[in-house]
Protein backbone atom coordinates (compact mmCIF):
# COMPACT_ATOMS: atom_id res chain seq x y z
CA UNK A 1 0.00 0.00 0.00
CA UNK A 2 0.82 3.19 -0.77
CA UNK A 3 2.95 5.10 1.65
CA UNK A 4 1.06 8.34 3.00
CA UNK A 5 2.49 11.42 4.23
CA UNK A 6 1.25 13.50 7.27
CA UNK A 7 -1.78 14.64 6.15
CA UNK A 8 -2.44 11.93 3.29
CA UNK A 9 -0.18 13.75 1.47
CA UNK A 10 1.06 11.22 -1.60
CA UNK A 11 4.72 11.22 -3.01
CA UNK A 12 5.58 12.46 -5.86
CA UNK A 13 8.71 13.17 -8.27
CA UNK A 14 8.48 15.72 -11.03
CA UNK A 15 9.82 15.43 -14.16
CA UNK A 16 11.27 18.07 -16.65
CA UNK A 17 13.11 18.71 -19.71
CA UNK A 18 15.52 21.64 -21.12
CA UNK A 19 14.79 21.58 -24.79
CA UNK A 20 15.93 24.71 -27.60
CA UNK A 21 12.60 26.22 -26.85
CA UNK A 22 13.22 25.64 -22.84
CA UNK A 23 16.66 26.98 -20.93
CA UNK A 24 17.77 25.09 -17.52
CA UNK A 25 16.60 28.71 -15.80
CA UNK A 26 13.02 28.22 -17.41
CA UNK A 27 12.36 24.85 -16.50
CA UNK A 28 13.54 25.73 -12.79
CA UNK A 29 10.73 28.29 -13.01
CA UNK A 30 8.46 25.77 -14.57
CA UNK A 31 9.24 23.03 -12.22
CA UNK A 32 9.08 25.47 -9.11
CA UNK A 33 5.29 26.10 -10.28
CA UNK A 34 4.64 22.42 -11.18
CA UNK A 35 6.08 21.38 -7.33
CA UNK A 36 3.12 24.53 -6.13
CA UNK A 37 0.19 22.86 -8.06
CA UNK A 38 1.24 19.25 -6.87
CA UNK A 39 1.19 20.33 -3.22
CA UNK A 40 -2.10 21.68 -4.20
CA UNK A 41 -3.04 19.00 -5.41
CA UNK A 42 -2.11 16.85 -2.15
CA UNK A 43 1.66 15.73 -2.68
CA UNK A 44 4.85 15.92 -1.73
CA UNK A 45 7.56 16.67 -3.83
CA UNK A 46 10.24 14.08 -3.15
CA UNK A 47 12.63 14.74 -5.99
CA UNK A 48 13.10 16.17 -9.63
CA UNK A 49 14.41 14.60 -12.41
CA UNK A 50 15.28 17.16 -15.45
CA UNK A 51 16.86 15.90 -19.19
CA UNK A 52 18.36 17.73 -21.75
CA UNK A 53 17.32 16.46 -24.95
CA UNK A 54 16.62 18.55 -28.27
CA UNK A 55 12.55 17.54 -28.42
CA UNK A 56 10.57 15.02 -26.08
CA UNK A 57 11.36 11.70 -26.52
CA UNK A 58 7.69 10.39 -29.19
CA UNK A 59 7.71 7.33 -26.89
CA UNK A 60 8.33 7.77 -23.21
CA UNK A 61 8.84 11.90 -22.93
CA UNK A 62 12.34 11.32 -21.35
CA UNK A 63 15.37 9.12 -22.99
CA UNK A 64 15.13 4.88 -22.08
CA UNK A 65 18.08 6.06 -19.69
CA UNK A 66 16.36 8.11 -17.48
CA UNK A 67 12.86 6.75 -17.63
CA UNK A 68 14.92 3.31 -16.31
CA UNK A 69 16.25 5.88 -13.50
CA UNK A 70 13.01 7.57 -12.68
CA UNK A 71 11.80 3.79 -12.32
CA UNK A 72 14.49 2.79 -9.82
CA UNK A 73 14.13 5.76 -7.81
CA UNK A 74 10.13 4.83 -7.39
CA UNK A 75 10.58 1.26 -6.32
CA UNK A 76 13.31 1.77 -4.12
CA UNK A 77 11.65 5.03 -2.40
CA UNK A 78 8.11 3.65 -2.61
CA UNK A 79 6.76 6.40 -4.96
CA UNK A 80 3.16 6.50 -6.03
CA UNK A 81 2.97 9.01 -8.92
CA UNK A 82 5.77 10.27 -11.15
CA UNK A 83 4.38 14.28 -12.91
CA UNK A 84 5.48 15.79 -16.15
CA UNK A 85 5.61 19.00 -16.50
CA UNK A 86 3.98 19.17 -20.14
CA UNK A 87 1.25 17.24 -21.63
CA UNK A 88 1.87 13.92 -22.81
CA UNK A 89 0.64 11.82 -25.67
CA UNK A 90 -1.54 8.90 -24.89
CA UNK A 91 0.79 6.80 -26.63
CA UNK A 92 3.82 8.14 -23.99
CA UNK A 93 1.36 7.68 -21.17
CA UNK A 94 0.45 4.11 -21.81
CA UNK A 95 4.09 3.13 -22.30
CA UNK A 96 5.12 4.94 -19.50
CA UNK A 97 2.98 3.28 -17.22
CA UNK A 98 3.68 -0.06 -18.28
CA UNK A 99 7.38 0.47 -17.87
CA UNK A 100 7.15 2.29 -14.30
CA UNK A 101 4.08 0.65 -13.10
CA UNK A 102 3.09 3.50 -11.26
CA UNK A 103 0.57 6.69 -11.56
CA UNK A 104 1.52 8.61 -14.28
CA UNK A 105 0.06 12.36 -14.75
CA UNK A 106 1.30 15.09 -16.77
CA UNK A 107 0.93 19.11 -15.63
CA UNK A 108 -2.83 18.93 -17.68
CA UNK A 109 -4.34 15.86 -15.85
CA UNK A 110 -2.66 17.52 -12.48
CA UNK A 111 -4.38 21.09 -13.34
CA UNK A 112 -8.05 19.66 -14.02
CA UNK A 113 -7.47 17.55 -10.87
CA UNK A 114 -7.06 20.85 -8.97
CA UNK A 115 -9.87 22.15 -10.47
CA UNK A 116 -12.56 19.34 -9.78
CA UNK A 117 -11.21 19.87 -5.97
CA UNK A 118 -11.51 23.17 -6.09
CA UNK A 119 -14.96 23.73 -8.37
CA UNK A 120 -18.00 24.60 -5.98
CA UNK A 121 -20.81 25.27 -8.07
CA UNK A 122 -22.79 23.09 -10.14
CA UNK A 123 -21.63 25.73 -13.14
CA UNK A 124 -17.88 25.04 -11.94
CA UNK A 125 -18.42 21.62 -11.79
CA UNK A 126 -19.98 21.00 -15.53
CA UNK A 127 -17.04 22.91 -16.88
CA UNK A 128 -14.40 20.86 -15.31
CA UNK A 129 -16.23 17.71 -15.94
CA UNK A 130 -16.28 19.21 -19.85
CA UNK A 131 -12.81 19.68 -19.74
CA UNK A 132 -11.66 16.14 -17.66
CA UNK A 133 -13.74 14.17 -20.55
CA UNK A 134 -12.50 15.85 -23.36
CA UNK A 135 -8.77 15.10 -21.93
CA UNK A 136 -9.93 11.99 -21.13
CA UNK A 137 -11.23 10.93 -24.43
CA UNK A 138 -8.59 9.80 -26.58
CA UNK A 139 -6.81 8.29 -22.97
CA UNK A 140 -9.58 6.07 -22.45
CA UNK A 141 -8.06 2.86 -22.53
CA UNK A 142 -5.04 3.53 -20.74
CA UNK A 143 -7.13 5.62 -17.93
CA UNK A 144 -10.01 3.48 -17.40
CA UNK A 145 -7.85 0.12 -17.62
CA UNK A 146 -5.64 2.27 -15.06
CA UNK A 147 -8.29 2.98 -12.53
CA UNK A 148 -9.36 -0.09 -12.18
CA UNK A 149 -6.07 -1.08 -11.17
CA UNK A 150 -5.52 1.79 -8.43
CA UNK A 151 -8.39 4.12 -7.20
CA UNK A 152 -8.32 7.49 -5.59
CA UNK A 153 -5.93 10.03 -5.32
CA UNK A 154 -4.44 12.74 -6.95
CA UNK A 155 -5.38 12.84 -10.64
CA UNK A 156 -8.07 10.79 -10.29
CA UNK A 157 -11.25 12.53 -8.87
CA UNK A 158 -13.89 13.14 -11.41
CA UNK A 159 -15.80 10.97 -14.17
CA UNK A 160 -13.34 8.08 -14.20
CA UNK A 161 -14.25 6.93 -10.65
CA UNK A 162 -17.71 5.71 -11.54
CA UNK A 163 -17.63 5.01 -15.29
CA UNK A 164 -14.84 2.80 -16.19
CA UNK A 165 -16.36 0.89 -18.44
CA UNK A 166 -17.86 3.88 -20.46
CA UNK A 167 -16.95 3.09 -24.45
CA UNK A 168 -16.35 6.32 -26.49
CA UNK A 169 -19.80 6.60 -27.67
CA UNK A 170 -20.86 7.42 -23.98
CA UNK A 171 -17.99 9.50 -23.87
CA UNK A 172 -19.05 11.56 -26.75
CA UNK A 173 -22.78 12.09 -25.87
CA UNK A 174 -21.96 13.06 -22.55
CA UNK A 175 -19.47 15.72 -23.92
CA UNK A 176 -22.20 16.79 -26.49
CA UNK A 177 -24.75 17.20 -23.35
CA UNK A 178 -22.57 19.00 -21.28
CA UNK A 179 -21.29 21.68 -23.36
CA UNK A 180 -25.58 21.85 -24.66
CA UNK A 181 -25.71 22.34 -20.76
CA UNK A 182 -22.62 24.99 -20.43
CA UNK A 183 -24.52 27.18 -23.71
CA UNK A 184 -27.93 27.25 -21.61
CA UNK A 185 -26.09 28.84 -18.55
CA UNK A 186 -24.19 30.70 -20.39
CA UNK A 187 -27.47 32.36 -21.94
CA UNK A 188 -28.42 32.63 -18.63
CA UNK A 189 -25.31 34.12 -17.28
CA UNK A 190 -25.40 36.62 -20.25
CA UNK A 191 -28.64 37.55 -19.57
CA UNK A 192 -27.62 38.36 -15.60
CA UNK A 193 -24.72 40.36 -17.35
CA UNK A 194 -27.68 42.70 -19.32
CA UNK A 195 -29.84 42.81 -16.44
CA UNK A 196 -26.97 44.51 -14.17
CA UNK A 197 -27.52 47.93 -15.98
CA UNK A 198 -25.24 50.76 -17.06
CA UNK A 199 -23.19 50.37 -14.25
CA UNK A 200 -19.63 50.23 -14.78
CA UNK A 201 -17.80 46.57 -14.66
CA UNK A 202 -14.38 46.23 -13.37
CA UNK A 203 -12.53 42.89 -13.24
CA UNK A 204 -9.83 41.57 -11.46
CA UNK A 205 -7.59 39.72 -13.56
CA UNK A 206 -4.13 38.39 -12.71
CA UNK A 207 -2.24 35.33 -12.27
CA UNK A 208 -3.29 32.64 -10.19
CA UNK A 209 -2.45 32.92 -6.55
CA UNK A 210 -1.68 36.93 -6.75
CA UNK A 211 -4.30 37.94 -3.92
CA UNK A 212 -6.92 38.78 -6.58
CA UNK A 213 -9.44 37.52 -3.81
CA UNK A 214 -8.28 38.89 -1.02
CA UNK A 215 -8.34 42.12 -2.64
CA UNK A 216 -11.85 41.71 -3.80
CA UNK A 217 -12.38 40.91 0.40
CA UNK A 218 -11.21 44.33 0.88
CA UNK A 219 -12.97 46.02 -1.15
CA UNK A 220 -16.18 44.39 -1.22
CA UNK A 221 -16.02 43.79 2.32
CA UNK A 222 -17.32 40.38 1.83
CA UNK A 223 -16.37 36.90 2.16
CA UNK A 224 -14.91 35.53 -0.93
CA UNK A 225 -12.81 32.50 -0.31
CA UNK A 226 -8.81 33.15 -0.72
CA UNK A 227 -6.27 30.86 0.37
CA UNK A 228 -2.38 30.66 -0.41
CA UNK A 229 -2.88 27.79 -2.76
CA UNK A 230 -3.10 27.72 -6.80
CA UNK A 231 -7.18 28.38 -8.35
CA UNK A 232 -8.33 28.90 -4.88
CA UNK A 233 -11.22 30.00 -6.46
CA UNK A 234 -13.03 28.94 -9.51
CA UNK A 235 -16.32 30.34 -9.67
CA UNK A 236 -16.74 34.09 -11.02
CA UNK A 237 -17.99 36.05 -8.05
CA UNK A 238 -19.46 40.27 -8.61
CA UNK A 239 -19.83 42.01 -5.84
CA UNK A 240 -21.32 46.21 -5.82
CA UNK A 241 -18.49 48.03 -4.40
CA UNK A 242 -18.75 52.08 -3.78
CA UNK A 243 -15.54 53.73 -3.41
CA UNK A 244 -16.22 57.63 -2.27
CA UNK A 245 -20.07 57.69 -3.62
CA UNK A 246 -19.19 56.05 -6.67
CA UNK A 247 -20.73 52.79 -7.00
CA UNK A 248 -19.63 49.98 -9.80
CA UNK A 249 -19.27 46.12 -10.07
CA UNK A 250 -15.80 44.19 -9.37
CA UNK A 251 -15.66 41.19 -10.83
CA UNK A 252 -13.36 38.15 -9.03
CA UNK A 253 -12.66 35.83 -12.09
CA UNK A 254 -10.36 32.57 -12.05
CA UNK A 255 -6.43 33.04 -11.99
CA UNK A 256 -4.15 32.26 -15.18
CA UNK A 257 -1.55 29.88 -15.63
CA UNK A 258 1.53 29.90 -17.46
CA UNK A 259 0.68 26.72 -20.13
CA UNK A 260 -2.93 26.64 -19.27
CA UNK A 261 -5.07 23.09 -20.92
CA UNK A 262 -6.58 24.31 -24.01
CA UNK A 263 -9.51 22.21 -22.84
CA UNK A 264 -10.13 24.84 -20.00
CA UNK A 265 -9.97 27.71 -21.62
CA UNK A 266 -12.86 26.62 -23.92
CA UNK A 267 -14.79 24.87 -20.60
CA UNK A 268 -14.88 28.23 -18.72
CA UNK A 269 -15.56 30.78 -22.17
CA UNK A 270 -18.27 32.12 -19.91
CA UNK A 271 -15.69 32.89 -16.88
CA UNK A 272 -13.77 34.34 -19.48
CA UNK A 273 -16.97 36.39 -20.88
CA UNK A 274 -16.82 38.57 -17.40
CA UNK A 275 -13.15 39.71 -18.41
CA UNK A 276 -14.41 40.24 -22.49
CA UNK A 277 -17.60 42.31 -21.23
CA UNK A 278 -16.10 44.14 -18.59
CA UNK A 279 -15.48 48.09 -18.98
CA UNK A 280 -11.94 48.26 -16.69
CA UNK A 281 -9.66 45.51 -15.97
CA UNK A 282 -7.62 45.94 -12.45
CA UNK A 283 -4.48 43.32 -13.50
CA UNK A 284 -3.07 42.00 -9.93
CA UNK A 285 0.57 41.23 -10.03
CA UNK A 286 2.64 39.25 -7.01
CA UNK A 287 5.88 41.37 -7.13
CA UNK A 288 6.98 38.90 -4.25
CA UNK A 289 7.24 36.24 -6.87
CA UNK A 290 11.19 35.70 -8.81
CA UNK A 291 8.95 35.28 -11.86
CA UNK A 292 6.07 38.09 -11.52
CA UNK A 293 7.14 39.67 -15.10
CA UNK A 294 6.42 36.50 -17.09
CA UNK A 295 3.05 36.57 -15.04
CA UNK A 296 2.66 39.42 -16.66
CA UNK A 297 3.59 38.28 -20.35
CA UNK A 298 0.95 35.02 -19.50
CA UNK A 299 -1.62 37.18 -18.56
CA UNK A 300 -1.49 39.67 -21.60
CA UNK A 301 -1.18 36.85 -24.08
CA UNK A 302 -4.29 35.54 -22.54
CA UNK A 303 -6.19 38.63 -22.27
CA UNK A 304 -5.14 38.88 -25.94
CA UNK A 305 -6.38 35.89 -27.15
CA UNK A 306 -9.51 36.64 -25.60
CA UNK A 307 -9.48 40.03 -27.14
CA UNK A 308 -9.72 41.81 -24.13
CA UNK A 309 -6.16 43.71 -23.79
CA UNK A 310 -7.18 47.03 -25.46
CA UNK A 311 -9.59 47.81 -22.09
CA UNK A 312 -9.04 50.50 -19.89
CA UNK A 313 -6.49 48.56 -17.36
CA UNK A 314 -5.21 49.35 -13.98
CA UNK A 315 -1.74 47.71 -12.94
CA UNK A 316 -1.73 46.63 -8.78
CA UNK A 317 1.12 45.54 -7.44
CA UNK A 318 0.27 43.46 -4.37
CA UNK A 319 2.35 41.89 -1.63
CA UNK A 320 5.06 44.31 -0.98
CA UNK A 321 4.91 43.31 2.27
CA UNK A 322 6.40 40.21 1.64
CA UNK A 323 8.95 41.07 -1.09
CA UNK A 324 12.71 41.04 -0.32
CA UNK A 325 15.77 41.37 -2.33
CA UNK A 326 19.59 40.67 -2.23
CA UNK A 327 21.99 43.48 -2.02
CA UNK A 328 24.47 43.41 -4.35
CA UNK A 329 27.36 44.89 -1.81
CA UNK A 330 28.36 42.12 0.57
CA UNK A 331 29.78 44.75 3.08
CA UNK A 332 25.96 46.07 3.44
CA UNK A 333 25.21 44.01 6.77
CA UNK A 334 21.50 45.60 6.42
CA UNK A 335 19.28 42.80 6.63
CA UNK A 336 17.04 42.00 3.22
CA UNK A 337 13.42 42.78 3.84
CA UNK A 338 10.58 44.70 2.37
CA UNK A 339 11.39 47.87 4.69
CA UNK A 340 14.39 48.81 2.41
CA UNK A 341 12.21 49.33 -0.42
CA UNK A 342 9.89 52.35 0.07
CA UNK A 343 6.78 53.57 -1.68
CA UNK A 344 8.66 56.37 -3.28
CA UNK A 345 11.44 54.12 -4.28
CA UNK A 346 8.86 51.79 -5.81
CA UNK A 347 7.51 53.97 -7.85
CA UNK A 348 10.98 54.84 -9.46
CA UNK A 349 11.12 51.91 -10.67
CA UNK A 350 10.58 50.48 -14.07
CA UNK A 351 6.96 48.97 -13.22
CA UNK A 352 6.21 52.40 -12.32
CA UNK A 353 6.58 53.55 -15.78
CA UNK A 354 3.86 51.41 -17.23
CA UNK A 355 1.62 52.59 -19.72
CA UNK A 356 -1.48 52.28 -17.68
CA UNK A 357 -2.00 54.14 -13.86
CA UNK A 358 0.14 51.48 -11.71
CA UNK A 359 -0.10 51.27 -7.43
CA UNK A 360 2.06 49.47 -4.86
CA UNK A 361 -0.05 47.61 -1.99
CA UNK A 362 -0.16 44.88 0.45
CA UNK A 363 -4.11 43.56 0.34
CA UNK A 364 -3.18 41.89 3.63
CA UNK A 365 -2.03 44.71 5.59
CA UNK A 366 -3.96 47.50 3.70
CA UNK A 367 -0.42 49.77 2.86
CA UNK A 368 -1.04 52.50 0.41
CA UNK A 369 -4.89 51.64 -0.25
CA UNK A 370 -6.02 54.77 -0.32
CA UNK A 371 -3.76 55.53 -3.37
CA UNK A 372 -5.21 52.49 -5.14
CA UNK A 373 -8.93 53.24 -4.22
CA UNK A 374 -8.63 56.81 -5.46
CA UNK A 375 -6.95 55.59 -9.11
CA UNK A 376 -9.66 53.09 -9.32
CA UNK A 377 -11.90 55.94 -8.61
CA UNK A 378 -10.93 58.11 -11.26
CA UNK A 379 -10.93 55.10 -13.51
CA UNK A 380 -14.30 53.88 -13.18
CA UNK A 381 -15.24 57.92 -13.14
CA UNK A 382 -13.85 58.19 -16.63
CA UNK A 383 -16.05 55.81 -17.89
CA UNK A 384 -19.04 56.63 -15.89
CA UNK A 385 -19.13 59.91 -17.25
CA UNK A 386 -18.31 59.02 -20.75
CA UNK A 387 -21.25 56.84 -20.51
CA UNK A 388 -23.82 59.34 -18.74
CA UNK A 389 -22.35 62.96 -19.89
CA UNK A 390 -25.30 64.83 -18.96
CA UNK A 391 -25.77 63.12 -15.60
CA UNK A 392 -26.39 65.93 -12.68
CA UNK A 393 -25.31 63.36 -10.00
CA UNK A 394 -22.79 64.76 -8.45
CA UNK A 395 -20.31 62.30 -7.59
CA UNK A 396 -17.17 63.41 -4.78
CA UNK A 397 -13.98 60.97 -4.18
CA UNK A 398 -13.40 60.85 -0.03
CA UNK A 399 -11.57 58.11 1.72
CA UNK A 400 -12.77 56.60 5.34
CA UNK A 401 -11.96 52.68 5.84
CA UNK A 402 -14.03 52.92 8.67
CA UNK A 403 -16.95 53.62 7.37
CA UNK A 404 -19.23 51.14 5.32
CA UNK A 405 -19.48 52.08 1.91
CA UNK A 406 -20.58 49.09 0.65
CA UNK A 407 -23.95 47.19 0.04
Amino acid sequence: MLEKKEHNYEKAVLVGLVTKDQDEEKLKEYMDELEFLAYTAGATVEKRFTQKLSQPDSKTFVGSGKALEIKDYVKEHEIGTVIFDDELSPSQLKNLEREMEVKILDRTNLILDIFAQRAQTSYARTQVELAQYEYLLPRLTRMWTHLERQRGGIGMRGPGETEIETDRRIIRDRISLLKEKLKTIDKQMATQRNNRGKMVRAALVGYTNVGKSTLMNTLSKSEVFAENKLFATLDTTVRKVVIGNLPFLLTDTVGFIRKLPTQLVESFKSTLDEVRESDLLIHVVDISHESFEDHITSVNQILQEIDAHRKPMIMVFNKIDDFSYEKKDEDDLTPSTRKNISLEEWKKTWMAKSKYPTVFISALTKENFPEMKKMIYDEVMKIHISRFPYNDFLFEYFDNDDEENND
